[in-house]
């Protein structure tokens, strides 16, 4: 009975991380349909991100306040420059651009798009040469042949619709909501879409290009992520006022608008960075971003199911496209992690080693001691 109890302990501890994140794309996936929805209904992305942001802000700087009061380091003007530049690519750019892009196509489509992040990242790394790349070995051509068939799977999105794939309930869907809409035919502008979500995507790479650069300096994420959501609560809001002339943009009640900001604050931002983070310090960030691809998946049945959204031929396949990119560069990330985690153990092994490896350590011992005695004694 204890051997039974000791391995179902055993597995709901290793089953925790796989939950966490599957939890977590279906959290994401809420987000991008009640966002849409919110979007139909004429709310102003430039206010949702100032809304969003807000909620973001109020939700996780107390426990900022609170827990890294002791090591939270000073800010000095070149790492508050970096913050205010963050808080310009990820709340400004990033949110603005796929809201805009999730405005003029799909949810579905929006996901699909959002999966060259890595490929991107990976683009941009060995362009600030923060990442080298060696094409005599395995992982990084699998990084570059990913990257490659990512970008290809993007431009088949964008320039290709193709037929219409129906799924067993999009026919009764279709058929409840047989009154065309000449709204929404102008607000597929896919190519206008494709092109915002792939701005989107490419000032969401340098964020973490920069976030990277930034960490190393300030060593206090709770209180980064504050920052940087506040410093981008303020950019939009000045953003806004300049693209947003109407002061009725700004009025909010208790409808889908502020459930859309409230959930894409709260869930998207504050609590996927908590549960991302405790996930990630014990899997690693590959493990992390493998499960991005579900959320399409996810929003694929959500949005054909809620929204009555169509589904293109040529949408799939570039998805299948850009997963099977995503995945090969996440195989060269795996495995690079492998190599670096297997050189940081290179000398405690050593030390550690059996009777050969003492062996080797007494002969280089003796070997420094004879170079010693040979040298000449600078007294004499």
């Amino acid at each position: 009975m204890e051997g039974n109890g000791g391995c179902c302990r055993s597995f709901i501890q290793s089953s925790k991380p796989y939950i966490a994140m599957i939890s977590l794309q279906f959290g994401y996936a809420g987000m991008n349909i009640i966002t849409k929805v919110s979007l139909n209904r004429g709310m102003s992305h430039y206010v949702l991100v100032v809304y969003r942001h807000a909620f973001a802000t109020a939700a996780i700087a107390p426990f900022a306040l609170v827990l890294e009061r002791k090591i939270r380091p000073k800010i000095t003007f070149p790492i508050f420059m970096q913050l205010f530049v963050l808080g310009l690519l990820g709340p400004v750019i990033d949110q603005n651009f796929y809201y805009a892009g999730l405005k003029f196509t799909s949810p579905t489509f929006s996901c699909a798009m959002s999966n060259m992040l890595p490929a991107m990242t990976f683009v941009m790394a060995v362009l600030c040469r923060m990442e080298k790349l060696d094409m005599k070995r395995v992982r990084c051509q699998a990084k570059l042949i990913g990257t490659i068939v990512t970008v290809a799977g993007a431009m088949l999105m964008t320039l290709y619709k193709g037929n219409i794939i129906n799924f067993p309930w999009s026919g009764h869907l279709a058929n409840s909501n047989n009154a065309p809409s000449a709204n929404n035919n102008e607000d597929k502008d896919w190519l206008k879409g494709s092109i915002l979500l792939i701005l989107a995507t490419l000032a969401w790479a340098s964020f973490f290009i920069i976030q990277a650069v930034t960490q190393k300096r300030y060593q206090a994420p709770l209180s980064l992520t504050a920052i940087v959501c506040f410093l981008g609560t303020l950019q939009s809001i000045a953003v806004t006022f300049v693209m947003e002339h109407k002061p009725a943009a700004w009025t909010i009640g208790w409808d889908i608008n502020l459930l859309a900001a409230a959930y894409a604050g709260i869930v998207s931002s504050s609590l996927a960075y908590y549960v991302q983070g405790l996930v990630m310090e014990k899997t690693g960030p590959v493990f992390v971003t493998a499960f991005s691809p579900l959320m399409m998946i996810i929003v694929a049945v959500m949005g054909s199911f809620i929204l009555a959204e169509n589904i293109y031929l040529g949408g799939i396949l570039g998805a299948v496209l850009i997963v099977m990119g995503l995945y090969s560069v996440l195989w060269g990330k795996y495995k690079e992690y492998k190599e670096k985690e297997a050189e940081s153990f290179n000398i405690p092994q050593a030390i550690k080693g059996t009777t050969a490896t003492t062996g080797d350590i007494t002969t280089d011992l003796q070997d420094i001691e004879i170079q010693k005695s040979s040298q000449p004694n600078p007294k004499e």
